[in-house]
């Protein structure tokens, strides 16, 4: 039986999930790719779920790296930033929204998130208005990217507007900073620690 790598089993997945789309994508399809017995494959996962969780996190942590913003008076840009640099490495697989919406995040992902809402903190924001806002960020684009590769075959057509999507999700995304500034200013008015800058 051949002997493979974990991380080879996760390049080959993310490659057959381009080839094939989420639905189409099986342990066994993924088994002839790597001509090794599914055995080998189940020797790094557990199962099918175990497998799509690490391809998930590959995506991530291979093309979200967004550095936290070290001015927290800065959260506003960095916000916009951060969810444009998720969206960016959502659209870079066929289904990466689809992917990662059905799937846990990673400890790496995790470790990830806590500098984030520190910053946030910095800024003003308590802990679970921080958290909150990164999660209605994520969601939104995801929600975005779903929709955006479910009509792929529409926007790739001539009478389509390429950059329709993209101004879309910028627009979406400067109604939520401009909700969270508000209530930040909110929040501040009422500790009387409002501060000019925002």
């Amino acid at each position: 039986m051949a002997k493979i790598r974990r991380e080879e089993v996760i390049d080959a997945g993310l490659e057959l999930l381009n080839e094939t789309g989420l639905e189409a994508l099986t342990m066994r399809k993924l088994a002839l790719r790597l001509n090794v017995e599914a055995a080998s494959l189940y020797w790094h996962f557990k199962d099918k779920t175990a497998l799509l969780n690490a391809m998930a996190s590959a995506i991530v942590l291979r093309h979200h790296r967004m550095p936290v913003a070290g001015d927290p008076t800065d959260w506003a840009r960095w916000y916009t930033e951060n969810f444009r640099s998720f969206r960016a490495a959502l659209l870079t697989h066929r289904d990466g929204a689809k992917l990662h919406a059905a799937t846990a995040p990673s400890a790496s992902e995790f470790e990830q998130i806590l500098p984030k809402i520190d910053l946030l903190v910095a800024a003003g924001f308590d802990d679970d208005a921080a958290r909150m806002a990164l999660l209605a960020g994520g969601q939104f684009t995801m929600g975005s990217v779903l929709e955006e590769q479910a009509q792929g075959a529409r926007a790739a057509s001539a009478e389509a507007d390429p950059g329709e999507m993209t101004n879309s999700f910028d627009f979406g995304l400067s109604l939520l900073v401009a909700g969270l500034r508000s209530h930040l200013i909110d929040k501040l008015k009422q500790t009387q620690a409002f501060p000019q800058r925002y």
